[in-house]
Formats: structure tokens, C-alpha cells, sequence
């Protein structure tokens, strides 16, 4: 009769010790998971801020863009303002001649 109980005993050991050594297995998965979610949420908050950055640096090269054909259209406006000023003289000039001739023709 000792022999079943030492066979039954070894096998009751060998049941508790493997049920030891799962259950700390997977403590120990769990205890890994929460470091690769961490993992996994820095990669994707980096990820997240680099594509950020690469929108904010487009919209400013936008922007740069935008400003330099601003200031191409002023000075455009500006140099289309000057014209016509000179057009704006040259047309009351001509027409103050045209004037005085027709005054003179009239006195003659």
C-alpha cells in the first residue's frame, strides 16, 4: 500500500508544483504586457507628435509662401499705382494743352 500512496503523493506534487510554475508564468506575461503597451503608446504618441510636426512645418512653408506672393502683389499694386499716377499727369496735362489751344483758337 505505500507504493500507491507514494505514486498518488508524487503525483499530487507534480500537479501543485506545474500549477506553481504556470501560474508564475503567466504573472510574468502580465507583469510584460503593461511595458509593450507602454512601449506601444510612446511609439504611437512619438509617431503622432513627428506627424504634427511635419503638418506644422508644411502649413509655415505655406504660410512663407503666402507672404512672399502678399508682398509680390503690393508691389505689383504699387507699381501699377505709380502708372497710372504718371498716366493720371500725362492725360490733365494734355488736357490742359488741348485747352489752351482751343482757348486760343476761340480768341483768334
Amino acid at each position: 500500500m505505500s507504493r500507491p500512496i507514494l505514486l498518488v503523493s508524487l503525483l499530487l506534487f507534480l500537479v501543485f508544483t506545474s500549477q506553481f510554475e504556470w501560474n508564475q508564468h503567466i504573472v510574468n506575461e502580465v507583469e510584460a504586457r503593461p511595458l509593450d503597451v507602454s512601449q506601444k503608446q510612446h511609439y504611437l504618441l512619438d509617431k503622432e507628435e513627428s506627424v504634427k510636426e511635419k503638418i506644422i512645418l508644411s502649413q509655415e512653408k505655406h504660410i512663407q509662401k503666402l507672404k512672399s506672393l502678399v508682398q509680390s502683389l503690393q508691389e505689383q499694386l504699387m507699381a501699377c499705382k505709380g502708372k497710372d499716377e504718371v498716366v493720371n499727369d500725362t492725360t490733365g496735362s494734355l488736357t490742359e494743352q488741348l485747352n489752351e489751344i482751343n482757348h486760343h483758337q476761340i480768341m483768334e
